[in-house]
């Protein structure tokens, strides 16, 4: 059974996948690498190298971030959902925070 999630990709998802796309081809071609050299460096084949290049929702983000390694450009890859870099996410945080904060009652216990 095929999935659905390229037909179902958000607009602004695809968009950013067919731009990365396009740049891993520009990045490829800027460090002279033929498509038979990339394909055979990521162990891919051809025709998976070519969906990378058009940003096909269909291939494994394992195999762009290969990709992107063989061009030295992963250095960005573990902080595109950076939570420091989540405007969202924090704000949510401090949405969340207490309105008071009550001392914490301590109980006595006596010894008798």
């Amino acid at each position: 059974m095929k999935s659905q999630a390229p037909k179902t990709l958000p607009r602004v998802a695809r968009q950013a996948l067919v731009k990365l796309g396009a740049d891993i081809a520009v990045a490829r071609k800027k460090r002279r690498i033929s498509t038979v050299s990339m394909a055979e460096r990521a162990f891919i084949s051809r025709a998976t190298l070519y969906k990378v290049e058009k940003g096909d929702p269909t291939v494994s983000m394992g195999i762009y971030a290969t990709v992107l390694a063989i061009l030295g450009l992963s250095g960005g890859l573990a902080d595109v959902a950076d939570r420091i870099n989540d405007p969202l996410g924090l704000d949510l945080d401090e949405d969340r925070l207490p309105k008071k904060i009550m001392p914490v009652r301590r109980t006595s216990k006596r010894i008798s």
